[in-house]
């Protein structure tokens, strides 16, 4: 963060968006995984906005969390991913009402079946249904444009088809 603000002098919107997933059964999930499924996609996301916080308040700036549809609907196999993103969740909106008043805008998005290499998967044509990581993209510009009186906090986005023929 110093480096941040030593290079451009101001932070106007942190964007969490690291993931990892480790999906397996609870039987056979490891304790390891576990934790590393946690410290990225919750505790990271803490430490970076706290390193942030004076900034993004000094800035009035925003703040933009990459959840997942995972965050309210849970799965098989995914217990670890879920109370991550059921944390990630709670901890953006919670954040949200503590910095409003402040002027710090905060907003999650909560995407469904996304293109992309989360897990070591390479995106192809099969892919071409999903969420694309530009619509995202765009959808994080049309937040920053939004009328600062408006403040969307969760937004959930899936594709506009299931992918099933």
């Amino acid at each position: 963060m110093a480096k941040t603000l030593e290079t451009f002098g101001r932070l106007d919107v942190l964007i969490a968006n690291a993931g990892v997933g480790h999906f397996a059964p609870i039987t056979e999930l490891t304790p390891t995984q576990w934790q590393d499924t946690i410290d990225t996609n919750l505790s990271g996301v803490f430490y970076s906005l706290k390193s942030a916080l004076d900034a993004l308040i000094d800035a009035k700036g925003y703040f933009i969390s990459i959840a997942s549809l995972a965050g309210t609907n849970f799965f098989a196999t995914a217990s670890a991913y879920n109370a991550s993103k059921f944390g990630l969740v709670g901890f953006t909106q919670a954040v949200m009402l503590d910095l409003r008043d402040a002027g710090v805008k905060c907003s999650t998005i909560m995407p469904g079946s996304v293109a992309s290499h989360f897990n070591n998967h390479e995106p192809s044509a099969n892919d071409d249904w999903k969420i694309q990581p530009e619509d995202l993209g765009q959808m994080v510009v049309d937040l920053l444009k939004m009328n600062p009186r408006t403040l969307p906090s969760k937004i959930e986005v899936r594709p506009s088809q299931t992918g099933k023929k």
